[in-house]
């Protein structure tokens, strides 16, 4: 592309056409910044599978707060749940990059122009400022189901917080941290909201046969996530 792009390395970031003071994620410094190009000769994306059809993505070092993003291949099409914060051209090809909410936009602009592929997000997320540089094809504003994957919006942790299902896969992102002894909810966002949400999410599962969750930084049986889930309180903490 022509228009020069920059990445943080605290938090992965991608600043599209600009080089401010501080990241406007993050806040972390501009000697934080690296060149989209000096990003890609420093890190590559590896794949690894989750199960027959998909696989998750990261940034390997780990860039930033890396985080997982994951591409399903679901016999109607090859799709991708978030992005990766570094560009790499040996990526397989996808159709369609979705978001679960505005935080891991990641290096989608170059992807969505090296695939011709689409780029989706709720309308509500798609208005924030850190999108205002990121090109969308379609704002969603309600769930639907698109190449067998099932769109669930949640609110919350972000005004435009979606959740996806694939056959028995749950796609949650960083709704919830998942730790040793338990699970908090993700504190950054409005409280109420985010727990609001959290009964949501409940409520969208109950009845469903799912075997494991995707989440930004782990995948794990659902059986332990359901459990830790469950429990009362969830608590909100960093």
């Amino acid at each position: 592309m022509e228009t020069q792009q920059y990445v943080c390395t605290t938090c992965g970031f991608n600043m599209i056409g600009y080089y401010p003071a501080q990241c406007p994620f993050c806040g972390a410094p501009k000697g934080k910044f690296i060149t989209s190009e000096q990003c890609s000769k420093r890190f590559r994306v590896e794949g690894t599978r989750v199960r027959d059809g998909v696989t998750r993505l990261n940034s390997v070092p780990s860039l930033g707060f890396e985080h997982a993003a994951y591409r399903i291949e679901s016999g109607k099409g090859i799709l991708w749940i978030d992005c990766p914060s570094a560009f790499d051209r040996r990526v397989e090809q996808a159709d369609l990059l979705m978001f679960t909410h505005h935080h891991f936009l990641g290096a989608s602009n170059l992807y969505r122009e090296l695939f011709s592929a689409k780029v989706w997000i709720h309308r509500l997320d798609s208005a924030h400022d850190l999108c205002s540089a990121f090109t969308f094809d379609e704002t969603f504003e309600s769930d639907f189901e698109e190449m067998g994957v099932e769109a669930l919006h949640i609110g919350g942790h972000t005004p435009g917080f979606t959740m996806y299902i694939f056959d028995d896969i749950l796609f949650i992102c960083d709704y919830v941290f998942l730790q040793d002894d338990g699970m908090t909810l993700n504190p950054y966002g409005p409280l109420d909201e985010t727990i609001a949400g959290s009964k949501r999410i409940k409520e969208a599962l109950e009845g469903r046969s799912i075997s494991k969750v995707c989440g930004y930084n782990y995948v794990v049986e659902y059986s332990e996530w359901k459990r830790k889930f469950g429990q009362r309180p969830v608590s909100v903490g960093h």
